[in-house]
Protein backbone atom coordinates (compact mmCIF):
# COMPACT_ATOMS: atom_id res chain seq x y z
CA UNK A 1 0.00 0.00 0.00
CA UNK A 2 1.21 3.14 -1.21
CA UNK A 3 1.66 5.76 1.92
CA UNK A 4 0.16 9.25 1.40
CA UNK A 5 2.48 12.15 0.71
CA UNK A 6 3.55 13.82 3.93
CA UNK A 7 2.38 17.48 4.37
CA UNK A 8 1.97 20.09 7.17
CA UNK A 9 0.79 23.29 7.48
CA UNK A 10 1.26 25.55 10.46
CA UNK A 11 0.39 28.93 10.90
CA UNK A 12 2.20 31.52 13.65
CA UNK A 13 -0.47 32.00 17.24
CA UNK A 14 -1.99 35.37 15.37
CA UNK A 15 -1.89 34.37 11.55
CA UNK A 16 -5.70 33.92 11.83
CA UNK A 17 -6.39 36.68 13.62
CA UNK A 18 -4.79 38.45 11.44
CA UNK A 19 -6.95 37.53 8.55
CA UNK A 20 -10.48 38.18 10.95
CA UNK A 21 -8.91 41.88 11.29
CA UNK A 22 -7.84 42.70 8.04
CA UNK A 23 -11.60 41.44 6.44
CA UNK A 24 -9.62 38.94 3.58
CA UNK A 25 -8.23 35.26 3.06
CA UNK A 26 -5.50 33.96 0.97
CA UNK A 27 -4.63 32.06 -2.22
CA UNK A 28 -1.25 30.92 -3.20
CA UNK A 29 -0.44 28.35 -6.00
CA UNK A 30 2.47 25.28 -6.01
CA UNK A 31 3.76 24.19 -9.49
CA UNK A 32 5.79 22.13 -8.02
CA UNK A 33 3.01 20.15 -5.93
CA UNK A 34 0.38 21.44 -8.88
CA UNK A 35 -2.44 22.51 -5.67
CA UNK A 36 -3.74 25.97 -6.02
CA UNK A 37 -4.70 26.58 -1.64
CA UNK A 38 -7.23 29.18 -0.38
CA UNK A 39 -6.56 29.98 3.23
CA UNK A 40 -9.25 31.61 4.87
CA UNK A 41 -10.96 30.99 8.83
CA UNK A 42 -13.22 28.31 10.18
CA UNK A 43 -16.40 30.26 12.25
CA UNK A 44 -14.71 28.43 15.29
CA UNK A 45 -11.78 30.79 14.89
CA UNK A 46 -9.27 28.24 13.19
CA UNK A 47 -7.85 28.21 10.21
CA UNK A 48 -9.95 27.03 6.69
CA UNK A 49 -7.22 25.34 3.87
CA UNK A 50 -8.89 24.40 0.92
CA UNK A 51 -7.02 22.61 -2.13
CA UNK A 52 -7.66 21.97 -5.58
CA UNK A 53 -5.23 20.04 -8.28
CA UNK A 54 -4.10 21.84 -10.94
CA UNK A 55 -0.79 21.01 -13.08
CA UNK A 56 1.66 23.32 -12.74
CA UNK A 57 -0.35 26.34 -11.38
CA UNK A 58 1.85 29.56 -11.39
CA UNK A 59 0.26 33.14 -11.81
CA UNK A 60 -2.82 34.57 -10.00
CA UNK A 61 -4.39 37.26 -10.66
CA UNK A 62 -7.74 38.92 -8.94
CA UNK A 63 -10.50 41.06 -10.88
CA UNK A 64 -14.06 42.14 -9.74
CA UNK A 65 -14.91 38.49 -7.73
CA UNK A 66 -12.60 36.96 -10.22
CA UNK A 67 -9.73 34.47 -10.13
CA UNK A 68 -7.50 34.25 -12.98
CA UNK A 69 -5.07 31.47 -12.98
CA UNK A 70 -2.28 30.29 -15.43
CA UNK A 71 -1.38 26.25 -15.52
CA UNK A 72 0.76 23.95 -17.41
CA UNK A 73 -0.92 24.87 -21.18
CA UNK A 74 -4.03 27.33 -20.00
CA UNK A 75 -5.17 30.58 -18.82
CA UNK A 76 -8.42 29.33 -16.24
CA UNK A 77 -10.71 32.34 -15.09
CA UNK A 78 -12.74 31.68 -11.97
CA UNK A 79 -15.89 33.27 -11.04
CA UNK A 80 -17.31 33.71 -7.55
CA UNK A 81 -20.82 31.95 -7.89
CA UNK A 82 -22.03 33.04 -4.32
CA UNK A 83 -23.95 36.43 -3.88
CA UNK A 84 -21.96 39.33 -1.13
CA UNK A 85 -23.40 37.78 2.00
CA UNK A 86 -24.43 34.50 0.67
CA UNK A 87 -23.01 31.50 2.17
CA UNK A 88 -22.68 27.87 0.90
CA UNK A 89 -21.68 24.82 3.24
CA UNK A 90 -19.68 27.84 5.57
CA UNK A 91 -17.75 29.08 2.74
CA UNK A 92 -18.66 32.23 1.59
CA UNK A 93 -16.89 32.38 -1.77
CA UNK A 94 -16.90 29.67 -4.19
CA UNK A 95 -14.87 30.03 -7.29
CA UNK A 96 -15.90 28.16 -10.38
CA UNK A 97 -13.58 27.57 -13.30
CA UNK A 98 -15.53 28.98 -16.02
CA UNK A 99 -12.93 29.97 -18.96
CA UNK A 100 -10.17 27.62 -19.69
CA UNK A 101 -7.80 29.33 -22.99
CA UNK A 102 -5.60 27.28 -23.92
CA UNK A 103 -1.96 28.80 -24.71
CA UNK A 104 0.20 25.73 -24.94
CA UNK A 105 2.82 25.81 -22.53
CA UNK A 106 4.46 29.07 -22.70
CA UNK A 107 5.25 29.45 -18.41
CA UNK A 108 2.66 32.25 -17.33
CA UNK A 109 4.05 34.43 -14.41
CA UNK A 110 2.40 37.37 -13.18
CA UNK A 111 -1.26 38.16 -14.69
CA UNK A 112 -2.58 41.71 -13.69
CA UNK A 113 -6.98 42.09 -14.37
CA UNK A 114 -7.39 44.98 -16.63
CA UNK A 115 -10.02 47.34 -16.04
CA UNK A 116 -12.35 45.38 -18.60
CA UNK A 117 -12.34 42.14 -17.13
CA UNK A 118 -9.51 40.97 -19.23
CA UNK A 119 -6.11 39.56 -18.42
CA UNK A 120 -3.06 40.89 -18.95
CA UNK A 121 0.20 38.54 -18.18
CA UNK A 122 3.99 37.99 -18.61
CA UNK A 123 4.91 35.25 -21.48
CA UNK A 124 8.32 33.84 -19.68
CA UNK A 125 9.40 31.69 -22.71
CA UNK A 126 8.27 34.27 -25.66
CA UNK A 127 9.80 37.09 -23.76
CA UNK A 128 6.65 39.14 -23.46
CA UNK A 129 3.85 40.74 -21.96
CA UNK A 130 0.41 39.69 -23.56
CA UNK A 131 -2.78 39.43 -23.91
CA UNK A 132 -6.04 36.59 -24.84
CA UNK A 133 -5.70 35.99 -28.76
CA UNK A 134 -9.55 34.78 -30.01
CA UNK A 135 -7.38 33.10 -32.89
CA UNK A 136 -4.15 32.39 -31.28
CA UNK A 137 -2.43 31.34 -28.07
CA UNK A 138 -1.94 35.07 -26.99
CA UNK A 139 -1.39 38.01 -28.50
CA UNK A 140 2.19 39.91 -27.78
CA UNK A 141 1.52 43.67 -26.74
CA UNK A 142 5.28 44.24 -25.06
CA UNK A 143 8.76 43.42 -25.19
CA UNK A 144 11.97 44.87 -23.53
CA UNK A 145 14.04 46.93 -26.63
CA UNK A 146 16.83 44.65 -26.38
CA UNK A 147 14.21 41.46 -27.11
CA UNK A 148 14.59 41.24 -31.37
CA UNK A 149 11.65 39.27 -31.91
CA UNK A 150 9.02 37.20 -30.31
CA UNK A 151 10.50 33.26 -29.71
CA UNK A 152 10.17 30.60 -27.67
CA UNK A 153 13.73 30.76 -26.13
CA UNK A 154 13.28 32.77 -22.68
CA UNK A 155 15.76 34.73 -23.04
CA UNK A 156 16.24 37.32 -20.28
CA UNK A 157 13.78 35.31 -17.82
CA UNK A 158 10.89 37.96 -17.71
CA UNK A 159 9.13 37.06 -14.49
CA UNK A 160 7.29 39.95 -12.82
CA UNK A 161 4.97 42.95 -13.54
CA UNK A 162 3.82 45.78 -11.55
CA UNK A 163 0.91 47.68 -12.50
CA UNK A 164 -1.93 49.80 -11.87
CA UNK A 165 -5.11 51.32 -13.23
CA UNK A 166 -3.74 51.78 -16.43
CA UNK A 167 -1.86 48.81 -16.69
CA UNK A 168 1.47 47.36 -16.63
CA UNK A 169 4.24 49.82 -15.19
CA UNK A 170 7.45 48.01 -14.73
CA UNK A 171 8.36 44.58 -15.18
CA UNK A 172 11.78 42.31 -14.28
CA UNK A 173 14.09 40.20 -15.86
CA UNK A 174 16.57 38.01 -14.43
CA UNK A 175 19.28 39.18 -17.10
CA UNK A 176 19.88 41.47 -20.09
CA UNK A 177 20.21 38.70 -23.01
CA UNK A 178 18.67 38.47 -26.67
CA UNK A 179 20.12 34.58 -26.39
CA UNK A 180 18.27 31.33 -25.55
CA UNK A 181 18.41 31.42 -21.83
CA UNK A 182 21.32 33.54 -21.84
CA UNK A 183 20.20 35.14 -18.31
CA UNK A 184 20.93 31.99 -16.49
CA UNK A 185 24.76 33.84 -16.73
CA UNK A 186 23.82 37.14 -15.26
CA UNK A 187 21.29 35.30 -11.73
CA UNK A 188 23.56 36.46 -9.52
CA UNK A 189 23.83 40.37 -10.44
CA UNK A 190 22.02 40.86 -13.82
CA UNK A 191 18.83 41.71 -12.46
CA UNK A 192 17.10 44.40 -13.87
CA UNK A 193 13.56 46.61 -13.97
CA UNK A 194 12.36 48.08 -17.08
CA UNK A 195 9.92 51.13 -17.45
CA UNK A 196 7.45 49.67 -19.40
CA UNK A 197 5.91 52.82 -21.45
CA UNK A 198 9.54 54.18 -22.38
CA UNK A 199 11.30 50.69 -22.72
CA UNK A 200 14.10 52.39 -20.87
CA UNK A 201 15.71 50.36 -17.87
CA UNK A 202 15.42 51.66 -14.28
CA UNK A 203 17.02 49.65 -12.10
CA UNK A 204 20.16 47.32 -12.85
CA UNK A 205 22.49 45.14 -10.78
CA UNK A 206 19.48 43.06 -9.13
CA UNK A 207 19.86 39.22 -8.00
CA UNK A 208 17.01 37.58 -9.83
CA UNK A 209 14.12 40.08 -8.90
CA UNK A 210 10.85 39.05 -8.93
CA UNK A 211 7.13 40.62 -8.35
CA UNK A 212 7.53 43.92 -8.64
CA UNK A 213 4.55 45.46 -7.73
CA UNK A 214 2.79 49.37 -6.69
CA UNK A 215 1.59 49.75 -3.61
CA UNK A 216 0.88 53.39 -1.17
CA UNK A 217 2.58 55.20 -3.91
CA UNK A 218 6.29 52.73 -4.09
CA UNK A 219 7.54 50.17 -6.25
CA UNK A 220 8.09 47.25 -4.12
CA UNK A 221 10.30 44.10 -5.56
CA UNK A 222 11.39 40.73 -4.07
CA UNK A 223 15.03 40.33 -4.70
CA UNK A 224 15.13 36.79 -4.55
CA UNK A 225 18.54 35.75 -5.05
CA UNK A 226 19.97 37.80 -1.91
CA UNK A 227 16.59 36.99 0.01
CA UNK A 228 15.71 40.81 0.84
CA UNK A 229 12.06 42.60 0.13
CA UNK A 230 12.24 46.55 -0.93
CA UNK A 231 11.77 49.13 -2.67
CA UNK A 232 13.05 50.60 -6.04
CA UNK A 233 13.02 54.21 -6.75
CA UNK A 234 12.90 54.66 -10.53
CA UNK A 235 14.53 57.99 -10.46
CA UNK A 236 17.65 56.96 -8.88
CA UNK A 237 17.67 53.52 -9.81
CA UNK A 238 18.33 51.95 -6.16
CA UNK A 239 17.22 49.46 -3.73
CA UNK A 240 16.25 49.91 -0.50
CA UNK A 241 15.89 47.07 1.54
CA UNK A 242 13.32 46.35 3.76
CA UNK A 243 13.98 43.29 5.42
CA UNK A 244 15.57 39.71 5.28
CA UNK A 245 13.52 36.61 3.97
CA UNK A 246 14.72 32.79 4.97
CA UNK A 247 13.91 31.37 1.51
CA UNK A 248 13.36 32.00 -2.51
CA UNK A 249 11.09 34.80 -2.52
CA UNK A 250 8.16 34.86 -5.40
CA UNK A 251 4.71 35.73 -4.76
CA UNK A 252 3.50 39.03 -3.34
CA UNK A 253 0.22 40.91 -2.56
CA UNK A 254 -0.84 43.41 -0.39
CA UNK A 255 -3.63 44.66 1.89
CA UNK A 256 -2.81 48.02 3.98
CA UNK A 257 -0.03 47.94 5.76
CA UNK A 258 1.15 44.67 4.99
CA UNK A 259 2.66 42.36 2.49
CA UNK A 260 2.09 38.96 1.75
CA UNK A 261 5.32 37.27 0.66
CA UNK A 262 5.62 33.84 -0.54
CA UNK A 263 8.87 31.52 0.19
CA UNK A 264 10.60 28.34 -1.40
CA UNK A 265 13.29 25.87 -0.90
CA UNK A 266 15.55 26.55 -3.37
CA UNK A 267 16.10 23.28 -5.42
CA UNK A 268 19.02 21.45 -6.10
CA UNK A 269 19.94 22.52 -9.62
CA UNK A 270 21.77 25.45 -11.23
CA UNK A 271 19.25 28.08 -11.33
CA UNK A 272 19.63 28.68 -7.47
CA UNK A 273 23.23 27.56 -7.04
CA UNK A 274 26.07 30.52 -6.17
CA UNK A 275 23.50 32.99 -4.82
CA UNK A 276 23.96 35.61 -2.00
CA UNK A 277 21.16 33.93 0.13
CA UNK A 278 22.37 30.95 0.34
CA UNK A 279 25.43 32.00 1.30
CA UNK A 280 23.45 34.13 3.93
CA UNK A 281 21.70 31.03 5.27
CA UNK A 282 24.58 29.04 5.76
CA UNK A 283 26.19 32.06 7.68
CA UNK A 284 23.27 31.93 10.28
CA UNK A 285 23.13 28.26 10.22
CA UNK A 286 19.60 28.52 8.86
CA UNK A 287 17.53 26.27 6.22
CA UNK A 288 15.48 27.44 3.81
CA UNK A 289 11.87 28.07 4.50
CA UNK A 290 8.46 27.26 2.81
CA UNK A 291 6.30 29.80 4.02
CA UNK A 292 3.58 32.71 3.29
CA UNK A 293 5.14 35.53 5.45
CA UNK A 294 3.20 38.43 6.42
CA UNK A 295 5.60 41.86 6.31
CA UNK A 296 4.56 44.96 8.44
CA UNK A 297 5.54 47.75 6.16
CA UNK A 298 5.79 50.05 8.89
CA UNK A 299 8.49 48.12 11.08
CA UNK A 300 9.97 45.21 8.23
CA UNK A 301 8.93 42.88 10.88
CA UNK A 302 7.90 39.16 10.22
CA UNK A 303 4.77 39.68 12.28
CA UNK A 304 2.65 36.37 11.21
CA UNK A 305 3.56 33.40 9.01
CA UNK A 306 1.99 30.03 7.68
CA UNK A 307 4.86 27.32 7.52
CA UNK A 308 4.87 24.47 5.19
CA UNK A 309 6.33 21.20 5.78
CA UNK A 310 6.43 17.82 3.46
CA UNK A 311 5.89 17.77 -0.10
CA UNK A 312 4.86 20.76 -0.55
CA UNK A 313 8.67 22.58 -1.36
CA UNK A 314 8.13 25.39 -3.77
CA UNK A 315 5.78 28.42 -3.85
CA UNK A 316 4.87 30.80 -6.69
CA UNK A 317 2.16 33.09 -6.61
CA UNK A 318 0.26 34.82 -3.77
CA UNK A 319 -2.72 36.76 -3.46
CA UNK A 320 -5.13 38.33 -1.09
CA UNK A 321 -8.48 37.65 -1.68
CA UNK A 322 -10.60 40.86 -0.26
CA UNK A 323 -14.07 40.73 1.68
CA UNK A 324 -14.00 37.09 1.76
CA UNK A 325 -12.95 34.69 5.02
CA UNK A 326 -13.41 31.24 3.75
CA UNK A 327 -13.51 30.66 0.31
CA UNK A 328 -13.38 27.29 -1.67
CA UNK A 329 -13.14 26.49 -5.42
CA UNK A 330 -13.86 23.34 -7.68
CA UNK A 331 -11.74 21.81 -9.75
CA UNK A 332 -12.34 18.63 -12.19
CA UNK A 333 -11.38 15.94 -9.88
CA UNK A 334 -14.65 15.13 -8.45
CA UNK A 335 -18.87 15.67 -9.72
CA UNK A 336 -19.04 18.76 -7.66
CA UNK A 337 -18.51 20.60 -11.05
CA UNK A 338 -21.31 19.15 -12.37
CA UNK A 339 -23.87 21.12 -10.27
CA UNK A 340 -22.42 24.31 -9.88
CA UNK A 341 -24.61 25.62 -12.25
CA UNK A 342 -25.36 29.65 -12.14
CA UNK A 343 -27.47 31.06 -15.24
CA UNK A 344 -26.48 34.58 -15.48
CA UNK A 345 -29.78 36.65 -15.21
CA UNK A 346 -28.68 39.87 -14.82
CA UNK A 347 -29.84 41.30 -18.05
CA UNK A 348 -33.26 39.79 -17.64
CA UNK A 349 -35.28 37.78 -20.46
Amino acid sequence: MTEKPHFEMNGSRLFTAWLKDQKVSLAFTTYQAGKLFLIGMNPNGGMSVFERTFERCMGLGVGQRQLWMSTLYQLWRFENFLDPGEQHEGYDATFVPVTGHTTGDVDIHDIHVQADGSPLFVVTRFNCLATLSEKGSFRPVWTPSFIDRVAAEDRCHLNGMATDESGARYVTCVGQSNIVEGWREHRRDGGLVIDVASNETVATGLSMPHSPRLHQGKLWILQTGTGEFGTIEPEAGTFTPVCFLPGFARGMSFVGDYAVIGLSRPRENRTFEGLVLNERLEREGASPKCALCIVNLKTGDIEHRLEMEGIVQELYDVVVLPDTQRPKALGFRSDEIRFAVRPDVTEGL
